[in-house]
């Protein structure tokens, strides 16, 4: 029996998350293992009236060219980035054979290349944030992330397409339902000044006054289950442990701790001692990276385990993320940085969250009864 779902996401996805209509420019992108996804996607933008250009990325030359390249080569801006950051809708697959091609890579031509995309990245964050811009990036299952969150592929083909509500009948009314308990936490949150978060090894104070409390129900990341701002960019105080590991290209750093003072950075280290260096090479990618463009509550209790795929991790339901770096100018967030890196942690067992000196939130579940 053909398994359809890829189709069923692929429709999902341009009906539903992105909304194409006839005459957008639609761009769809992943890398080469990915195919499979861009052809499924763009048959059915192309179906829809939109006028698409497909890019497939190559992590493999991207290792050469950070192995071999000069560095005027390196410090090229991305095209696909560029035009896909300038198109109606963008729709991108997350999804590798590999991911650890550039764990080895030299953290000093990696932070060159992301800084060389700065300018795209802000066309990018400015379009999103005024509509211009409809995009949305999911997973494609390979064999790669299977193996990375511990799964066989059959195992991760289910628990992707079950986080998304594709193993329904109706996926969209699923999400219509999401969106709809999420709005009102939003719209609470809205009128809060300021938060205090506590957990283990973590007590955080953070102003939000001012900033807008966005519902995250399928639209840009799918699956999805967050509700998202960005705080006042110098607020944050105190500290915070990460209870999952802070992944990036291919990189694991175990119980992050980061210490804040006035929104800033202060201090920052992992339990491995030689993995300390390099955590710092991402955290002063810019100025912009010592500080705190994101704060969320993760509110997908359909992802139950930890799968070292951010799509899917900072969404699992009784979780907060922070994301060092670029904020979101749609909630508010004024900081730029070319780098958003989301870092997790688990509140179920003894978190809590105050707004106003109001607790709103422990053990991983909002307190529904304030919502009257």
């Amino acid at each position: 029996m053909k398994d359809n779902r890829l189709e069923k996401l692929a429709e999902v996805l341009v009906k539903y998350s992105t909304k194409v209509k006839p005459g957008d420019n639609v761009c769809v992108s992943g890398e080469d293992c990915a195919i499979p996804f861009i052809k499924a996607v763009a048959k059915q933008a192309m179906l829809a009236g939109g006028n698409v250009k497909w890019f497939v990325d190559m992590p493999d030359m991207d290792e050469f060219l950070l192995k071999n390249g000069t560095k005027e080569q390196i410090e090229q801006p991305n095209y696909r980035f560029g035009e896909c950051a300038r198109a109606d809708v963008w729709i991108s697959a997350w999804g590798t054979d590999n991911v650890s091609t550039l764990s080895s890579a030299d953290g000093e031509k990696l932070k060159n290349r992301r800084l060389a995309n700065a300018e795209n990245r802000k066309i990018y964050n400015d379009r999103s944030a005024s509509g211009e811009l409809r995009w949305c990036g999911t997973q494609f299952p390979t064999n790669g992330d299977a193996q990375y969150g511990g799964m066989s592929l059959d195992e991760y083909e289910d628990f992707v397409y079950k986080a998304g509500f594709i193993d329904k009948d109706d996926p969209v009314a699923e999400w219509l339902k999401m969106a709809e308990y999420q709005q009102k936490w939003a719209d609470w949150l809205n009128n809060v000044k300021q938060l205090e978060i506590t957990s283990k090894d973590t007590h955080l104070t953070l102003s939000v006054e001012g900033r807008k409390w966005i519902n995250c129900c399928g639209n840009e990341n799918f699956p999805d289950g967050e509700i998202f701002t960005s705080p006042v960019e110098d607020s944050i105080n105190g500290y915070i442990t990460y209870s999952y590991p802070a992944l990036m290209n291919g990189n694991e750093f175990h119980h992050v701790r980061l210490e804040f003072e006035n929104g800033r950075i202060m201090k920052a280290a992992c339990d491995d001692e030689a993995m300390n260096e390099k955590l710092l090479t991402y955290i002063d990618t810019d100025e912009g990276s010592r500080h705190i463009g994101e704060v969320a509550f993760g509110t997908n209790y359909g992802i139950t385990r930890f799968s070292r795929n951010i799509l899917f991790d900072e969404k699992i339901g009784g979780t907060m993320h922070m994301a060092l770096g670029a904020g979101f100018p749609e909630a508010g967030g004024k900081n730029d940085s070319a780098i958003h890196w989301d870092m997790i942690n688990d509140m179920t067992e003894c978190g809590e969250v105050k707004a106003d000196g109001r607790v709103i939130y422990k053990n991983g579940h909002f307190l529904d009864e304030l919502l009257g």
